[in-house]
């Protein structure tokens, strides 16, 4: 008890300096602090902060292995010498080549999504048969540069129809998503930030809007000197009457998106880490907003998690001609080393209309950059912009998502397309929430049933449940005793479990963030019993 009294002291002051650091490199202090013989738990749970799901998605990669032996096959019959060398796939004839091999293999695993694949593409898009397998053997061999250089032919019409899908609750709106394809969503926001700058879109300075609690690259990145955005923070901090968080936002602080200087809104949706869907009547007042008050509002809107969530629409279906969607396959597929992602924008979008609307000056600068690209650069569109200066411009030419990355990405969709009864949605949905049931029902906490909670993370805010448990005197007490940080440092100092810290995440300071991919079902036990215990412990000093 002794050694328990003297270490908020400690802990309070060592933690204050750490208040000011990513919670993803606060982590690896974390990680220090556990015993060197719970090293290895202490990895796991390093993982699981960061949300790196312990599943995969088998089917699309039995296909994509399997695709790679016919690719190969198609090089080697061009030739093939005995020093490991051969030609590269011919377009002639390849579709008949294909549906051989494919009769060759029904027995094989993958063989049925290749199958079920090209003929949806012949039934719902009239490929043609020799163009379309040509494309699918050069993608996944890797022999070509991309070309086109923001996504190839036919993995933007399947990747269009899988967000049709998954993104707007096959209800997708009027016209044409145009895709650029990157190398997982933190490149695409990288790129985003960086053209919208580079085209007058935001300025540095401007203002933005940021729904927190929210993945802190998003908090990080607009603080740069090449920034500086002026940042207007729209907090779910929507409570319960018996106080209890909905992770929603009130309707008085939407409406700060009404001043027309705000000129970005920023969402994760559902949000990283509470993992909620916006409410329908949020998105219908942002909706209400953007056509009467703040028609040039753009929005940037990260959905990565939307696939847990059932009936899930953006905002790209609600408002397409002001969203810029950033979609990644990491978490659903369990593909975060694939790198796969898309940003989506309406083809009729107010981004060009914005650019065509600037000034002389500005006109004549965006022109001189773009002119090595096109006789005409001011007709560029926004999306093809964003890939010339992914790679400086002057390489646009060698710019675009490797090919079997872009192969995969395909599979992964037509995968999801070919699932007429959502079997594997239903089921990586029941996989998230029996672990979030594992977790809040091991830590004597309450959780209330939500249609918009995805489950994939969960943030707990310790000083609700203190005061739940033991009143306002105790969350006083907590505050002006120990530093927010002091949980997570106690966690990983006396359970070996690293959890990130909901305040790096402009959450709640007293609340942790749970990852509910990473981890086995009774590994969400311990750890709701240990969050328990540390605040049951804090209880048992206050009250000595």
């Amino acid at each position: 008890m002794e050694k328990k009294d003297n270490s908020p002291a400690i802990t309070k002051s060592y933690a204050k300096k750490m208040e000011t650091i990513s919670p993803f490199e606060l982590k690896n202090k974390l990680i220090e602090m556990a015993d060197e013989s719970i090293k290895k738990m202490a990895h796991t749970m390093l993982n699981a902060g960061r949300g790196n799901p312990n599943w995969i998605a088998t089917e699309p990669r039995e296909a994509f292995f399997l695709l790679g032996q016919f690719g190969l096959c198609e090089c080697r019959r061009v030739f093939s010498s005995e020093e490991g060398i051969a030609g590269i796939p011919q377009k002639t004839g390849i579709a008949a080549r294909f549906e051989a091999f494919l009769k060759d293999n029904e027995k094989t695993p993958g063989a049925d999504l290749l199958k079920k694949g090209y003929n949806y593409m012949l039934m719902e898009h009239a490929a043609d048969p020799d163009t379309l397998v040509h494309e699918w053997a050069e993608a996944v061999i890797g022999d070509q540069y991309p070309v086109p250089d923001r996504i190839l032919h036919f993995t933007e019409l399947i990747v269009q129809d899988y967000l049709a899908q998954e993104m707007c609750d096959r209800r997708p709106p009027k016209g044409t998503f145009d895709l650029f394809a990157t190398e997982g969503g933190t490149a695409a926001m990288c790129y985003l930030f960086d053209s919208l700058q580079e085209n007058f879109l935001l300025n540095q300075g401007d203002a933005i809007a940021l729904m927190i609690p929210v993945f802190t690259p998003y908090i990080e990145i607009p603080q740069l000197r090449r920034y500086q955005f002026e940042v207007t923070e729209i907090s779910a901090d929507q409570m319960t009457a018996d106080g209890l968080h909905t992770w929603q936002y009130k309707d008085e602080d939407i409406d700060k998106l009404r001043n027309p200087k705000i000129k970005a809104l920023f969402i994760t949706n559902p949000s990283n880490p509470p993992s909620y869907a916006l409410s329908a009547e949020t998105a219908a007042r942002i909706v209400n907003i953007v056509k009467n008050d703040n028609p040039n509002l753009m929005i940037i809107t990260d959905d990565v998690y939307g696939t847990f969530i059932p009936h899930f629409r953006s905002l790209m279906a609600e408002l397409p001609h002001n969203t810029l969607c950033v979609y990644s396959f990491s978490k659903y597929f369990g593909a975060t080393g694939w790198r796969n992602a898309v940003i989506a924008l309406h083809e009729d979008n107010i981004y060009d209309k914005m650019i065509a609307r600037l000034s002389e000056e500005q006109k004549e600068i965006l022109n001189k950059r773009y002119s090595s690209l096109d006789l005409h650069p001011e007709k560029m569109k926004f999306i093809d912009r964003m890939v010339a200066d992914s790679r400086q411009i002057a390489l646009n030419h060698t710019a675009g998502l490797s090919l079997p990355q872009q192969m995969q990405m395909s599979l992964f969709s037509l995968f999801a397309l070919l699932d007429k009864e959502d079997r594997y949605k239903i089921k990586m949905q029941d996989i998230i929430h029996r672990r979030l049931h594992a977790l809040w029902d091991n830590t004597g906490f309450t959780l209330v049933e939500d249609p918009l909670r995805a489950g994939y993370y969960s943030e707990i805010d310790m000083l609700v449940w203190a005061k739940k448990f033991y009143g306002d005197d105790f969350v006083a007490y907590l505050q002006k005793t120990y530093n927010p940080l002091d949980v997570v440092f106690r966690l990983a100092n006396e359970t070996s479990l690293v959890l990130l810290n909901g305040g790096g995440f402009a959450g709640p300071k007293w609340s942790v963030r749970v990852s509910l991919a990473n981890l086995n079902e009774a590994d969400y036990v311990k750890i709701g019993k240990s969050i328990k215990r540390v605040l049951d412990e804090y209880a048992k000093v206050w009250q000595s």
